[in-house]
């Protein structure tokens, strides 16, 4: 497909027959069954934790079983809307999650864990604005490119998307979290190309992000350390270097079948955050090679099925915003288990709708559900 028939040929007439119906379920059931086998690892990751930290085994699963019923919830809610609804959401959307990112350096309003602030106290509820500005930016650059095609085509009509996504990369690297601005970054190069965008232009904006990463990594020397460690793990057992060694011996132990389910050893505490960033490390070590590569095919059908929808959608903008929160989701999921296996220097990022985080189960599901209700009303002509 060309740089122009990218964007015009998802450009739909408001008037295009539409039929209705139960949507595509295969999408829907592998998103409650990837979050539902998420509560199940999170309670066997965290149990030995839970028990230890707070008295309470099951601390962690009531979490995630509030966090998986309040996103299914979201779900079925959103996938009821139209999402041409969504269309004038995006301005207010992106302007929220700025306020968001910026208010967890307000002392009081912040929470630090690990020396990043990337958290917001609100009384018992814990608010990761991150989450919720990958979804506000897929919102506001659909709006944006959706009313008007041609804009992808100027490099005037993409600054404003290009402005939006350097301004939440700048507040969430600040937190400091790598991890989420690669995301979000990648997730700018990939709207910028679903819309239409021509390759020189693409290619213009790609490199001074490329240049900008070695100069990001030199600029804190604890990224320094991390890189260094990642080359060679076992030159800092101890250190840096022990939280990728321990998911390696981790993937090593689950061979091809696994040890069985609740019997990993490495959530003994000897895997840091072993219910969250490395949850996958737990599931190989239960599962086995088999295990993994089960839970990955069920991902690649709803990934597949995401953008089969974005296919079928009915306008331009249906197609930008599913396209947008499908991209996002197979991106964050790429980057976690390529860190898990120590293919990429270790960062802390969430495998989506597994890893414990209220925040992602939610946010996710409920961008799960807008796709979701864009498959019941595709076109027909």
């Amino acid at each position: 497909m060309t740089d122009k028939s990218r964007a015009v040929f998802f450009k739909f007439p408001r008037a295009a027959s539409e039929r209705r119906g139960r949507g595509d379920v295969l999408f829907f059931g592998g998103v409650v069954a990837i979050a539902a086998l998420g509560v199940l690892f999170v309670y066997s990751a965290s149990c030995y934790t839970a028990k230890v930290q707070y008295g309470d085994e099951f601390y962690f699963l009531k979490k995630q079983l509030w966090g998986f019923g309040t996103g299914v919830a979201a779900m079925l809610l959103l996938a009821r809307s139209d999402a041409a609804r969504w269309k004038k959401a995006g301005v207010p959307a992106l302007v929220a999650a700025v306020l968001l990112l910026a208010a967890v350096f307000i002392p009081g309003l912040g929470k630090t864990s690990y020396g990043a602030t990337r958290w917001l106290g609100l009384g018992p509820v814990t608010l990761q604005p991150s989450e919720l500005a990958k979804f506000a930016f897929v919102l506001f650059s659909a709006g944006h490119f959706a009313s008007d095609p041609s804009r992808p085509r100027r490099f005037s009509g993409v600054l404003p998307v290009l402005g939006a996504g350097a301004s939440l990369c700048v507040l969430i690297l600040s937190e400091p979290n790598l991890s989420v601005t690669m995301v979000m970054g990648a997730l700018m190069l990939g709207m910028l190309f679903l819309a239409g965008t021509p390759k020189k232009t693409l290619l213009f904006i790609l490199l001074p992000i490329l240049l900008a990463v070695p100069v990001l990594i030199l600029a804190e020397p604890y990224r320094l350390r991390r890189l260094a460690a990642f080359l060679d793990p076992w030159s800092s057992p101890q250190d840096e270097g022990y939280q990728l060694i321990q998911s390696l011996y981790a993937l090593a132990d689950g061979g091809l079948f696994g040890v069985g389910l609740f019997s990993s050893r490495q959530k003994y505490r000897f895997l840091p955050f072993a219910e969250s960033d490395f949850i996958l490390s737990v599931i190989a070590e239960e599962t086995g090679f088999f295990g993994v590569l089960c839970l990955f095919l069920l991902i690649g059908i709803v990934v597949w099925r995401g953008f089969c929808i974005a296919a079928n959608a009915r306008t331009f903008y249906e197609y930008l915003l599913v396209s947008g929160i499908m991209f996002a989701f197979a991106v964050q999921t790429a980057l976690n288990a390529l860190v898990v296996s120590g293919c990429v220097p270790p960062t802390g990022l969430p495998l989506p709708l597994v890893s414990a985080g209220n925040t992602s189960l939610i946010v996710t599901m409920a961008g799960m559900g807008m796709v979701f209700g864009v498959s019941r009303r595709r076109r027909t002509a």
